[in-house]
């Protein structure tokens, strides 16, 4: 489709990144777009469910009313916090959006910008922890790795010291 916008929000169902989902929701998407919760879990042994299938590409785009099925999205080893579930349910009843999810598997910080080229995402909302220069040096700030090697537009959301 000519114009269509896929909005990509990075989320770990932490506060961090419902913050980021809120903040996409209120001032970026609009009617007619697809909205992408891109989510990534850790590598490990997965011994059942899809992630087997799709541990090297992804899973396929999810519709907003499978990943809101607990019984559904548990094959994928994802337990969505109920406020993810509710801005994104929100979102889709109050625009004329498409809300999906796409689940990776490994480090986020590659993930996320594979799934940017793979999706394509027009462009990406992610949080950030406002972890210290000390820990982002250690742990490997993945907001700022994004923001650096992004094939599209990337906006961080900040996470407030009194939040």
């Amino acid at each position: 489709m000519e114009g269509e916008r896929r909005v990509g929000v990075a989320v770990d169902f932490s506060a961090c990144s419902n913050k980021a989902l809120k903040w996409a929701v209120d001032n970026v998407v609009r009617d007619g777009d697809h909205l992408i919760l891109v989510t990534i879990r850790p590598e490990g042994n997965y011994e059942e469910g899809e992630m087997q299938l799709w541990e090297a590409t992804g899973s396929p785009l999810i519709p907003l009313s499978e990943f809101s099925d607990p019984h559904l999205l548990k094959k994928y080893g994802l337990k969505p916090d109920p406020e993810t579930l509710d801005i994104a349910n929100t979102i889709a009843r109050q625009k004329e959006i498409v809300v999906l999810m796409k689940i990776y598997w490994g480090d986020a910080r590659e993930k996320i910008c594979e799934a940017i080229d793979n999706i394509p995402l027009s462009c990406l909302v992610i949080g950030n922890r406002g972890l210290g220069k000390i820990k982002r040096a250690i742990l490997g700030s993945v907001s700022n790795y994004v923001v650096n090697n992004a094939s599209c537009p990337v906006t961080v959301v900040k996470q407030t010291a009194h939040e």
